[in-house]
């Protein structure tokens, strides 16, 4: 129960999840969002794994993270409570726009290090709708 509440217990954690709340993301995304080096992010998704809330697929050279609902109802609760409260965050908010905006713009004005990665499906058909 403490390692649930303790990843919980990080911003950059919780942005995380944030930005996984929809569907699967390519970790190549993250720290072009949240703005730090990729080394950070891996720790923060380590501990996100260990937590049993998150779990990764790895395709070719790319990892693509999703969250996990805890096996336990009250926490399952808890999370998807917490889930819920972060979209209501401007941070929050701001972060899943720019990935948005990052994910839909042209190959060629993408960041070099997402250029080639798989785009989210919910977020380019939301881009088309």
């Amino acid at each position: 129960m403490e390692l649930f509440f303790s990843a919980l217990s990080d911003r950059t954690r919780l942005r995380l999840l944030n930005l996984m709340s929809e569907e699967e993301i390519c970790v190549c995304y993250f720290p072009e969002v949240i703005g730090t080096n990729q080394p950070k992010i891996s720790r923060h998704l380590a501990y996100l794994r260990k937590a049993g809330l998150v779990s990764v697929r790895r395709e070719w050279k790319w990892a693509h993270y999703r969250l996990t609902e805890p096996e336990n109802a009250r926490a399952a609760k808890v999370f998807r409570e917490i889930l819920e409260w972060l979209k209501e965050d401007e941070e929050m908010r701001r972060d899943r726009v720019q990935m948005m905006q990052m994910c839909c713009a042209p190959v060629q004005q993408q960041p070099v290090s997402i250029q080639g990665a798989p785009r989210p499906k919910k977020i380019l058909e939301q881009a088309e709708a």
